[in-house]
């Protein structure tokens, strides 16, 4: 069986990690020991099961040994029992150990910049934007993530026309990657005095962030360009040249920010920016390739694409990429979206492995 070959190349990385981070020079340098350790946990839940998998195969093939060799009627019948009881477990734990073979996205571990702007729907739109805002942040605050609010453009009757956060913690790309795309509600908004339901939407964007090592960008090929942001934000943004413009001279793309009146963060958030086109058009050949031998399970986060409808008089949220619906919108909207995050997990893994299973 491959993926039990798999396994075993898999334990001697896990002892290898585990040997490396008692080494004092591996202590000694934080970087490393951080990096050692995050790949170490990785494995732990696999090496669990791993172990579990190999004392379940262990005690089925003793009671098999059993009632070949003993006479024992007595032992005969309690090694039948044992056989009949533990033989079932194998196949399911199997495929649990197929699912945790899976290769993840590199990506997945990444903090992330993460967006939410209000579309069509006027006002409406701008207050569902809101609430989808308190919905996210709820539901970091349950996976402990620290969150930074990094610009903020308010609507005019409350809500959000815009709002840009930083997330970090544990597998924070990996969780909320498939939240990328349009959210759309339906429900009689506090602005329509006629009671009847209006349709509105909002668009999430969510980033990973990289690191320059990560992208590989020599600083001989950017140009770097700072100017007077304009528009909104009064005279310090219009005096002060906040904005920062990137330009990566080898493929000409060009990114910038005027988000912050800060310039070192709108440094921060352009360098990011060109980060994410930069990898964007490296990944474009293969995923053009990906996309027609199968559609994307949960669409290229295009702010066209809607995902999600959150229907109020219903109280029923649908997420359209895998058919999924709960009647319990007033529980998703408070923080408890971790059951639709861990259905499109699934779904994904799902078809990872059946794309494994035909190559």
């Amino acid at each position: 069986m491959d993926y039990l070959n798999k396994l075993e190349a898999i334990q001697d990385r896990y002892y290898y990690l585990e040997e490396q981070l008692s080494d004092p020079a591996t202590m000694q340098d934080m970087s490393k020991f951080k990096k050692i350790s995050k790949e170490y946990k990785s494995l732990e839940v696999l090496m669990q099961v791993h172990q579990e998998y190999k004392e379940l195969l262990g005690n089925v093939n003793t009671a098999k040994e059993l009632l070949k060799e003993t006479d024992d009627d007595e032992m005969k019948e309690m090694a039948k029992m044992e056989i009949d009881e533990l033989e079932p477990l194998i196949n399911p734990l199997e495929e649990k150990i197929k699912f945790l073979l899976i290769p993840k996205d590199p990506e997945d571990e990444k903090d992330v910049i993460f967006e939410i702007r209000s579309g069509a729907g006027g006002d409406e739109a701008s207050l569902f934007a809101g609430d989808l805002y308190k919905m996210y942040i709820k539901y970091f605050d349950t996976q402990k993530w620290k969150t930074e609010i990094v610009t903020v453009n308010e609507g005019t009757v409350g809500g959000y026309n815009k709002i840009v956060l930083e997330i970090s913690g544990e597998d924070v790309f990996g969780r909320l990657k498939f939240e990328s795309g349009a959210h759309r509600v339906q429900r009689i908004p506090k602005t329509e005095s006629q009671g009847r339901v209006h349709t509105s939407a909002a668009t999430v964007v969510v980033m990973p962030k990289f690191e320059m090592e990560e992208i590989n960008i020599n600083k001989a090929d950017l140009k770097v360009d700072t100017f007077r942001a304009s528009g909104a934000g009064g005279q310090h943004v219009n005096k002060t040249e906040s904005g920062v413009r990137f330009t990566h001279l080898p493929t000409g793309l060009v990114a910038e920010s005027t988000d912050s009146r800060s310039q070192n963060k709108n440094r921060d958030i352009a360098i990011q920016r060109l980060y994410q086109k930069i990898h964007d058009a490296k990944k474009q050949a293969h995923d053009d390739t990906v996309a027609k031998e199968r559609k994307s399970l949960v669409g290229s986060g295009d702010r066209a694409d809607k995902i999600r409808t959150y229907n109020y008089p219903q109280n029923r949220v649908t997420d359209h990429r895998i058919g999924l619906s709960l009647n319990k919108l007033d529980k998703v909207i408070a923080g408890d979206v971790e059951e639709i995050i861990q259905a499109l997990q699934m779904a994904e893994n799902a078809r990872k492995l059946k794309g494994e299973e035909e190559n």
